[in-house]
């Protein structure tokens, strides 16, 4: 008879699962330049994300920190929105918001009570750098922070998830994906891993709600990282 493993690591996407990106970018635009659209340019600077990342995924171009490509989108629909005059201090400073961006409310407990029971890390597009830093300022409290950076590959490619399992030296099965989006579950699933899907209705802002219905594939559904931890006795 072949026993199966427990879970034992925790991986986490970020943007969106653990960090309100698009509330975030909205407070800090709103702040330094009232007379934008915040909102509009949160979701623009999103929209960018995946075709930058699919141009690396496809080998048009060479692998890239997510800070590079963020930038290149950035650089892209500043002038659509009255920015174009933004000077390079300006700029990269408005480009690091990505670093600076809040939890979700029930993040910091939830991971907390998490970590005593499982190892937890960072499982982002974001660069190292950009989760470093991001962690010290929320509180995030990471044991371990990987990257699409670790495995020079982007979300959804299986080198990120498989590459997860080889760094701790275990089978796939022992690792949980934590995500708000059912497509990185989905591909993690593919791997062989856990799933564990977190409601995150206002990703988008309250203008745009998403729908969050469970999916029966997932090993688990949670309303929150909270919710997880209870139902994980932690």
């Amino acid at each position: 008879m072949t026993l199966t493993a427990p879970i034992s690591i925790l991986v986490f996407d970020i943007f969106g699962t653990v960090v309100d990106w698009h509330g975030s970018i909205v407070r800090e635009v709103s702040s330094l330049y009232p007379q934008v659209d915040a909102d509009a340019f949160a979701l623009a600077w999103r929209a960018g994300y995946q075709p930058a990342m699919q141009r690396v995924r496809s080998g048009e171009i060479g692998f890239v920190k997510l800070d590079a490509l963020h930038r290149g989108i950035l650089d892209d629909i500043l002038p659509r929105f009255g920015l174009a005059h933004l000077a390079e201090a300006e700029r990269a400073h408005l480009n690091r918001v990505w670093h600076r961006l809040d939890a979700w409310p029930d993040s910091v407990a939830g991971l907390t009570r998490l970590k005593t029971r499982f190892t937890i890390a960072s499982l982002s597009n974001g660069n190292i750098g950009l989760l470093t830093n991001m962690a010290k300022r929320a509180g995030l409290p990471w044991d371990c922070v990987l990257s699409a950076e670790v495995f020079r590959a982007y979300k959804p490619d299986p080198r990120t998830y498989l590459g997860v399992a080889e760094v701790f030296d275990v089978s796939p099965a022992q690792v949980m994906l934590v995500a708000a989006h059912q497509d990185d579950l989905d591909a993690a699933r593919a791997c062989g891993l856990a799933t564990a899907y977190i409601e995150r209705p206002l990703e988008f802002g309250a203008r745009r709600v998403k729908d969050v219905s469970p999916d029966a594939a997932n090993t688990w559904h949670a309303r929150d990282l909270v919710h997880l931890a209870d139902q994980l006795g932690c």
